[in-house]
């Protein structure tokens, strides 16, 4: 009789576990996305974690780093004749057509490469979440896909790169980015001769180079495949990279409106399905309009808005002046110009995503790691003007002005006159883009009462982060004076923080 009740009990027990699966699928079924705009527009297409992170990293790093000339575009421009990488790949390895781009992947070892000393050095230099370029244009995939034969596990490092950055970066509470620039990869002009050096597509066809061959091996890698092959692996590709990572953030490159709306509408719905079945938020970027904004946030390459926004985006810079994959003559920014083109994003609501460039050994250079640390250093003492905050009523004012929006803007240098606005709760923060100098009286005219009137003159405190000494202001009709201390409390952009009663 005991026995009977246990298997009575068993059984119950296990119809219950099933009904409760079966309503955990119909909930997920019932919130399930579909691949069509409308119903993708649903989505919550920027995460709260995203607008409160602010500030990522993530690398170029691949095959494309053994070369060390030139740009991250020497894969494509050693095909043509002319070119300085052209000219240096003959000099260097020999014509092309005999050596060529494939025969990169086994001298990219990825032998000094640590997952987790990179995610320390991400973590110590403030970023709240980082990752790695997935794919580039070269169609070498730098995780264990069992799509592309030109991967990281299979061939050159012989070690799953994606994944093991994942583990590190996730295992420290930080959000996980996977970039994918593939679609540029195919060859849509590729038995065109008349087109055949247009960066639609990265690798130019050649009939005398490899870029042409029929070999399917290499012809997977130069992206010399019919379109609808193409089209599938980038789909399966992309999905690989979700179910086995989990990032959190998707950028795209430019050209993915070579990608028909019909593939790209399913990415979007599966990758949205993942999230909603793993109670994960997650956000897409695009650059250009390439994927509806409903859906995904717009992305400005080395370039930003000039305004502040009611929509989030996001800044995809580089360390460099020049290349984003490393090379022997790798020129930098300073953290300076890096930490005032971050208070300049998260002023008009965006947030910036600063590219590093390690060798193919996987060490990052001391000069790079240095430039990550002094803005690490800057953030343990200021990153309360930066994280979790929102835009004010004015983003910000001074001399210097940013003319136009959009991508790939000249290079703007401020000075300590110009000021960059931030808001949390019932504090503003004052962001100066250097130091006025010493006991200097610095007038904020913002906050004139002919820009707010009475909405912000009632102040409880006024303090310069990174100082022990005693702030004195006044509100004028003018604007709200504060004198700054005898000493600069950092050499790059000094932050003011305003502390209003509150109402």
């Amino acid at each position: 009789m005991n026995k009977i009740k246990i298997l009575i009990s068993s059984a119950l027990l296990l119809l219950s576990l099933s009904c409760k699966e079966i309503k955990q699928e119909q909930n997920f079924l019932h919130k399930r996305y579909t691949a069509n705009w409308d119903s993708l527009a649903k989505y919550k297409k920027t995460p709260e974690w995203f607008k409160e992170a602010k500030f990522g990293i993530y690398a170029h790093w691949g095959v494309l780093s053994v070369p060390e000339f030139a740009n991250d575009w020497y894969p494509r421009n050693m095909h043509i004749e002319g070119t300085k990488e052209y000219k240096h790949h003959v000099e260097t390895y020999g014509k092309p057509s005999v050596f060529g781009y494939h025969d990169f992947v086994p001298f990219f070892k990825a032998e000094e490469f640590n997952a987790e000393a990179w995610a320390d050095l991400f973590q110590e230099s403030g970023a709240k979440f980082a990752g790695i370029v997935a794919e580039h244009h070269d169609g070498w995939s730098n995780w264990a896909s069992e799509t592309n034969p030109w991967n990281s596990m299979d061939k050159g490092p012989r070690r799953d790169l994606v994944g093991e950055l994942e583990k590190a970066i996730h295992s420290r509470g930080m959000k996980f980015v996977t970039t994918f620039h593939k679609a540029r990869n195919l060859q849509i002009f590729q038995k065109d001769s008349a087109h055949w050096q247009d960066d639609t597509s990265y690798f130019p066809y050649h009939p005398d180079m490899p870029t042409s061959s029929s070999n399917l091996l290499l012809s997977r890698m130069y992206g010399n495949i019919d379109k609808k092959e193409f089209y599938k692996n980038w789909l399966v590709e992309l999905n690989e990279v979700i179910q086995n990572y989990g990032p959190d953030l998707i950028y795209f490159d430019s050209k993915l409106d070579k990608i028909p709306d019909s593939t790209k509408a399913q990415f979007v719905a599966d990758y949205f399905n993942y999230a909603t079945a793993h109670k994960k938020e997650v956000a897409i970027t695009h650059k250009e309009g390439e994927l509806p904004k409903s859906v995904s946030l717009e992305d400005f390459e080395k370039g930003r808005m000039n305004d502040k926004t009611e929509a989030f985006w996001l800044t995809d810079e580089t360390i460099s002046e020049g290349s984003w994959s490393y090379t022997n003559d790798l020129t930098l920014k300073t953290s300076d110009e890096i930490i005032d083109l971050l208070a300049d994003i998260v002023s008009k609501n965006g947030a910036l995503m600063l590219n590093i460039s390690p060798r193919a050994d996987g060490i990052i250079p001391q000069n790079q790691r240095d430039i990550l640390s002094e803005i690490g250093q800057w953030l343990t003492i200021n990153g309360e003007a930066i994280y979790n905050t929102r835009t004010w009523e004015f983003f910000g004012e001074g001399p210097t002005k940013q003319e136009k929006s959009g991508m790939f803007l000249d290079k703007i240098t401020y000075s300590a006159a110009d000021i960059r606005y931030t808001k949390k709760q019932n504090t503003v923060y004052a962001i100066m883009l250097g130091w006025p100098g010493s006991k200097k009286e610095v007038v904020f005219q913002t906050f004139a009462k002919s820009n707010l009137g009475e909405t912000y003159t009632s102040i409880q405190a006024v303090s310069i982060l990174g100082t022990p000494e005693t702030s004195k202001f006044k509100m004028t009709s003018g604007g709200l004076i504060v004198t700054m201390p005898e000493k600069a409390p950092n050499e790059k952009a000094v932050v003011v923080k305003i502390e209003f009663n509150k109402a």
